[in-house]
């Protein structure tokens, strides 16, 4: 059981494949639009916990934590698992955007541009929408090329090492600070307008 249970890769393989097997046993011979709209959901869902979830990691953990670890420890995680966790930050917040934009658009022709033009009854999911619009945009245009600067993928000079770094601390900040509003606006405009 160690064995599969070490592999991260085979655990993933074997959530999907007990994924299909509820959505086939649930849904067979119904896979109709609404099920694919359901999934959707499911799909902007998983992948938004992700993308919040390694927001919060960052926030909640790794920057507070990284003053207190001694130097000869930092590399551990400047090099190994900060980029791999930017990694599946940066991708889960364009696929959490792409697919919300799509599910939006899949919920009633014209809900996608109600809700961005805060139209009632879309208003509140409508702010979500913009404020995880914002977020991501944070992630792919600022945070990560500064963290590229701030961990050493991008070569420069000390102190632009350290803007770097404080760049995307306060992005991150700035993130964490609208993760709130944006998941309350989502979580209630997909339950009560």
């Amino acid at each position: 059981m160690a064995k599969i249970l070490g592999n991260f890769r085979l655990a993933l393989l074997i959530g999907i494949v007990l994924l299909v097997a509820v959505m086939v046993g649930l849904h067979r011979g119904m896979m109709d639009a609404a099920y694919w709209m359901q999934f959707s959901r499911f799909l902007h869902v998983f992948v938004g916990i992700l993308w919040i979830g390694l927001l919060y990691y960052f926030n909640f953990v790794q920057i507070p934590t990284m003053p207190s670890v001694p130097a000869e420890l930092k590399p551990g995680v400047t090099k190994y698992i900060a980029p791999v966790a930017l990694f599946w930050f940066r991708y889960a917040a364009l696929v959490t955007v792409l697919v919300g934009l799509i599910l939006a658009e899949l919920i009633a022709p014209g809900y996608l541009r109600d809700a961005l033009m805060l139209k009632q009854p879309r208003t509140t999911i409508g702010i979500g929408m913009w404020l995880g619009l914002i977020m991501a945009a944070n992630v792919w245009f600022i945070i990560w090329p500064n963290q590229k600067k701030a961990l050493g993928i991008v070569q420069v000079e000390d102190d632009v090492k350290a803007r770097a770094a404080s760049t995307a601390m306060m992005a991150s900040r700035t993130n964490l600070i609208l993760s709130l509003p944006m998941l309350y606006c989502m979580i209630a405009g997909a339950h009560i307008g």
